[in-house]
């Protein structure tokens, strides 16, 4: 692997077959949810990236120091703490939405939700479709 490579790519692993091996039921059908959901928004197929991460899109980054590659535009993972949904451009645009989108925390580009049914799903859809909206005004997508 290239010094620069990203570790986590596309590959060819069954989203579907990974879902279905998520121990927790809820969170087996939160994940289900969230397929239909981001494919929706971002009218692209789901794939796997590394061994855990569900995305959906792809956008080119190039860092001013010289490091490039390719990610999803949107994804989430089933983690065993809380569902994890990746909202790329980060959350200083989003404080309206978060304001009222209910229990959940966040990190950098990571939004933590328990279970699905702790937020308001209108707007954790108005959250990733502004989120995948800004990836594609601001990145190259493929």
């Amino acid at each position: 692997m290239a010094k620069n490579q990203n570790k986590t790519v596309a590959t060819d692993q069954s989203v579907r077959q990974f879902i279905d091996s998520v121990d927790n039921e809820i969170k087996r059908t939160d994940s289900l949810a969230l397929l239909d959901m981001m494919a929706d928004i971002t009218n692209q197929p789901p794939v796997m990236w590394g061994s855990s991460l569900i995305g959906f899109g792809t956008y080119h980054y190039k860092y001013a120091s010289g490091r490039e590659g390719d990610f999803f535009l949107t994804g989430f993972s089933p983690r065993k703490q809380a569902l994890t949904i990746y909202i790329m451009p980060g959350f200083s645009e989003y404080d309206e939405i978060l304001e009222k989108l209910g229990k959940y925390k966040t990190g950098k580009s990571c939004l933590y939700i328990k279970k699905l049914e702790d937020v308001d799903h209108v707007l954790l859809r108005e959250l990733i479709s502004k989120s995948v909206a800004y990836m594609r005004d601001n990145y190259e997508t493929l």
